[in-house]
């Protein structure tokens, strides 16, 4: 929660604040809304922070208490920004009002009441790791069986633990629908996290999601103290709506029960996190919730061309459940503006090189590189890319994380190839076995003597027999697993190429290994599919691994090469949400990658999906490129991709469509969608 300091505080200020003049007609008629309940529907550019901070000023200026004023956001950052904005556009009136994320705020709620829920004041936050290491100790102490069967690590069961809370659903629920692989285990889990809860509250410990269930709680077994604080906050602003969970709504909804004023802001068509919790319901249902509330749709934007915006509504205009809008651009008195770029390649190495080259283009015609950005679906739709531009000397900065090779599951799979390769390769050895229970570092050290023997493993095989009878007792079922997946994939006594040996070993050990080890399992997964296809150009195991590690060592070279200010950026989509660049591409849009195979089994997946092509494309300002490869190595074979529908489903007119001699016009055939697979399947013409 943020307070300031009243000390420059002018109090004619407010008299001086032009709203007229400072606010568009649309956001003029939103901050001076009389109604007690309003949702405004703001469009990405629109100026929502605007809204937000003109609003509150505007109820400062109706002599408002600023104490009685409630404003939520969703990141510290902007908790900051939002109130800094506030209090110097007031003059300081601003000093007493309760601002920043919900989860600060549900900390100031439980700090004077935490007796209530038999927690002492003094109450510690547990931040990730000490969470981590608390139910690490739970685990430990339970002693609970796990042979024969992967268990759950602690990551993956307070993620579980998480999505029970904050999607308001049991902890049986959450298991059987998003982590089916451990359901038979359920009554051990749920014992677990019974035992976690119980040591936090004798240790006087809350973790983060605590900081929303427990003021919930509170308000619920307390309807004085929630009445208390219902008079308390008379007028109540969130930012971000769309990305409200379950439990932040129903809080929001229970504290705004008697309240004079409550305003929500946010942009149903840029609602895509519900992987982690975010609950797109909240705002679509908001008005049948509130009947009387007042809508109001922000459309202008202030940060795109027309042009691209054309691209963005037509696309967006697809979904069936939303609040209907057409942006509009503020920038309309522009010379020549250049429409979107459709880019067909052959193939995804194609897209690589044509993305480079562009991207090189732009910047020998001034075009800085931190403003031009290449956004994907997933990580592993760069990888080509990434080794493009290492070539090319090309200096670059994910956003969205460590580079794909970087990746620890991609490690933890390098290594397993790393160690059939050269069984003398303790760094591999010592990583994998420490994933097993019970082994530290002695004990690592330990078995990789017996393993080398005197002085190194004269086979692969040979070293992991020796090795397990020392395993200690809790981990031998798993190594077990282990070690004889990696006899399977021996090369001294078989011989299959590298795609075969990633196939066995995730069919084997490593997939179910995998969805035990980390948090979002089915992604990783995704990923070591997608190495797998990678590893099809390659002669054998060793150019491989050669090249493996080439690219994690060049990559590591390249972070001190440039100045961090200008460097290309990639990110995933998500990721990219609210950043915005001069120019954008958007690359790997086939169908079954961008939108994903696994979003086209619902309808309500499907439209998640384009409200993620819709936030990718309206991040450009003056230029936006989307592209898409033609063929793909599948199986050691290259077939035909079909075009993204998000493509597809556009009119060619909003584009200026460029193909290689090998490529196809995707808009030649105005077909129905679903009459491309037989386009592309009857023809004779060979790609390449």
């Amino acid at each position: 929660m943020q307070d300031f300091a009243s000390s420059d505080f002018d109090p004619d200020a407010k008299k001086r604040i032009a709203y007229e003049e400072l606010l568009n007609p649309q956001q003029y008629a939103a901050v001076t809304t009389d109604a007690a309940v309003a949702l405004v529907i703001a469009g990405p550019g629109s100026g929502k922070t605007r809204i937000l901070i003109h609003r509150v000023a505007w109820l400062l200026d109706k002599g408002v208490p600023p104490h009685s004023i409630l404003l939520l956001t969703f990141t510290n950052k902007a908790a900051r920004e939002m109130m800094q904005r506030v209090y110097e556009l007031s003059g300081g009136a601003a000093e007493e009002l309760q601002g920043g994320t919900f989860h600060s705020f549900g900390r100031r709620i439980l700090q004077p009441h935490a007796e209530l829920l038999g927690y002492q004041r003094n109450f510690l936050i547990l931040d990730r790791s000490d969470a981590k290491e608390l139910l690490s100790a739970c685990l430990l102490d339970a002693n609970i069986e796990t042979k024969g069967k992967l268990f759950p690590k602690p990551d993956v069961l307070l993620e579980m633990f998480s999505a029970s809370q904050n999607l308001s659903m049991s902890l049986e629920e959450v298991i059987e629908k998003r982590y089916s692989t451990f359901y038979e285990k359920t009554e051990q889990i749920e014992e677990l996290c019974r035992e976690y809860t119980r040591r936090k509250l004798d240790q006087n410990k809350m973790d983060f999601d605590d900081l929303l269930s427990l003021p919930l709680r509170l308000f619920k077994e307390h309807p004085d103290l929630l009445e208390y604080y219902q008079r308390r906050f008379t007028h109540i602003l969130v930012d971000e709506y769309q990305d409200t969970n379950h439990t932040q709504n129903e809080l929001l909804e229970l504290l705004a029960g008697q309240t004079q004023g409550l305003m929500v802001v946010g942009d149903d068509a840029q609602s895509i996190y519900s992987w982690r919790g975010a609950c797109f319901q909240n705002i679509l249902e908001f008005t049948e919730r509130h009947p009387d509330a007042a809508t109001y749709t922000i459309e202008t934007n202030y940060r795109s061309t027309q042009p691209i915006l054309e691209v963005a509504n037509e696309s967006i205009a697809h979904n069936i459940k939303q609040f209907p809008k057409k942006l509009e651009t503020f920038h309309k008195a522009q010379p020549v503006i250049p429409k979107p770029v459709l880019v067909t390649c052959g193939n995804s190495y194609m897209q690589a090189e044509r993305i480079a080259s562009q991207v090189e283009e732009l910047r020998m015609e001034g075009t800085p590189l931190r403003e031009i950005c290449i956004l994907y679906r997933a990580h592993h739709h760069a990888m080509e890319l990434q080794m493009e531009l290492r070539k090319r000397n090309i200096p670059f900065k994910i956003t969205s994380g460590i580079r794909f090779f970087e990746q620890a599951h991609i490690k933890d799979i390098s290594s397993m190839l790393r160690l059939t390769y050269s069984p003398c390769d303790e760094t591999a050895f010592k990583r994998l076995i420490r994933k097993l229970p019970c082994v530290g570092p002695k004990t690592a050290n330990r078995l990789w003597y017996a393993f080398a023997g005197s002085e190194w493993p004269e086979s692969l095989g040979a070293g992991l027999d020796r090795v397990s009878p020392r395993v200690p007792a809790k981990a031998r079922e798993l190594w077990e697993q282990f070690s004889q997946s990696m006899k399977k994939v021996d090369p001294v006594t078989t011989a299959l190429s590298v795609p075969e040996m990633i196939d066995s070993l995730l069919e084997d050990f490593a997939r179910e290994w995998m969805l035990a080890e980390y948090e979002n399992g089915p992604f990783r997964l995704d990923e070591v599919e997608q190495l797998k296809l990678y590893s099809e150009q390659f002669e054998g195991l060793e150019d491989f691994l050669c090249e493996m590690a080439l690219q994690t060592n060049a990559d590591g070279e390249q972070d001190g090469t440039e100045e961090e200010s200008d460097r290309l950026g990639l990110s995933t989509i998500h990721q990219a949400k609210g950043l915005e660049y001069d120019v954008v591409f958007v690359m790997m849009l086939c169908e079954g990658m961008f939108p994903t195979f696994r979003s086209m089994e619902k309808s309500e997946n499907l439209e998640e999906e384009r409200r993620l092509f819709y936030v990718a494309v309206t991040r450009a300002r003056k230029h936006l490129y989307l592209i898409y490869p033609q063929c793909r190595s599948l199986g050691g074979n290259f077939e035909r991709q079909l075009p993204s529908r998000f493509i597809s489903e556009l009119s060619a007119e909003h584009f200026e469509i460029q193909t290689d001699a090998q490529s196809r016009n995707p808009f030649q055939s105005r077909r129905r969608r679903f009459d491309f697979e037989d386009d592309f399947n009857d023809s004779e013409e060979d790609p390449f």
